[in-house]
């Protein structure tokens, strides 16, 4: 049986001391857990290339592929196909719309927001809404331009709905598709040149267009300067994210295509713009301007002839 004194801790010296004296003998070294190795500093990174993959998301892009093939992909006819392209909860559309309302100039729209999970939830419902915006203020802009007319009755213009439609979802869709077509293109022709996918194209069209929805409201204002004004503000907010996402993907091909590249895609912008303000809501307005100027000519004509 063990005595009191069996018992008792014992004090041990140093280890440097025992093993001089015991070289036989086993030591363990126990490290505290709270001590972290120290990190090996490895070969410097260049800046040039820490920049490109900040812009074009390199890094992010291997993760992505790395984790989409780890997910079992369904046949394109079924249902479950369809349903990951609308996997996307509500604080990240209104993220993206953040992101597409508020440009932050250096950064890719594609990599903050886009990559990490492409969707075509808010780009379809973003598309929707403006086209109703578009044709409801387009009928109620042509209601007040002949407010107060006598022989004016009004009558909805249903169609504006439906011309809506097939502009909008026309360009959220073809602009997009042959855009990726030429990246695609052009990424057999130049080496190291980054292309995105069809997916996140369409992504970021559908989202730089959500800055039209609130313009295309305050279209109902009879002012011509105001409108002009408010379409100079959309083209510069949502042109620049289009501009500064598909710009790190051009750039290192030649600078004639590039540029070339950067101005058709801003032009087709301003192309819709410009046309949707002149269709839907200045084309009344010149009807009615030709109708009041008709009307005096008409009544001297009578006048002369009786």
């Amino acid at each position: 049986m063990a005595t009191v004194d069996d018992l008792q801790f014992e004090e041990f010296g140093d280890t440097t001391t025992s093993l001089a004296a015991n070289p036989d003998a086993t030591t363990i070294s126990i490290e505290d857990p709270a001590e972290t190795p120290k990190h090996r500093p490895g070969p410097p990174r260049g800046l040039g290339r820490e920049e490109d993959d900040e812009l074009l998301g390199n890094d992010d892009s291997d993760k992505t592929e790395l984790l989409a093939g780890q997910k079992k992909s369904s046949p394109f006819w079924t249902f479950e196909y369809y349903q990951t392209f609308f996997d996307v909860d509500t604080y990240q559309v209104f993220d993206r719309i953040k992101g597409s309302l508020l440009p932050i100039p250096g950064k890719n729209f594609v990599r903050l927001y886009i990559r990490s999970n492409p969707d075509l939830y808010g780009p379809f419902w973003i598309c929707a809404t403006l086209v109703f915006a578009i044709a409801i203020s387009g009928n109620l802009s042509n209601f007040l331009i002949h407010l107060g007319e006598k022989t004016y009755h009004y009558v909805p213009e249903f169609r504006k709905v439906s011309i809506a439609a097939t502009i909008i979802y026309a360009y959220a869709w073809l602009v997009p598709l042959a855009l990726w077509g030429f990246l695609v293109w052009r990424n057999s022709k130049v080496m190291n040149i980054v292309s995105y996918s069809f997916l996140e194209i369409v992504c970021v069209y559908g989202y730089s267009l959500f800055i039209y929805i609130p313009t295309a409201i305050l279209w109902i204002i009879p002012q011509k300067a105001v409108r002009w004004v408010l379409v100079m503000i959309a083209l510069g907010v949502s042109g620049s994210v289009l501009a500064m996402t598909f710009w790190p993907a051009v750039r290192e091909d030649s600078r004639r295509i590039a540029l070339a590249t950067i101005v058709t895609i801003v032009l087709l912008h301003m192309l819709l713009s410009v046309g949707c303000l002149a269709y839907f809501f200045d084309a009344p307005e010149m009807d009615h301007l030709l109708t009041s100027t008709a009307a005096p000519n008409q009544t001297v004509v009578a006048a002369k002839s009786s």
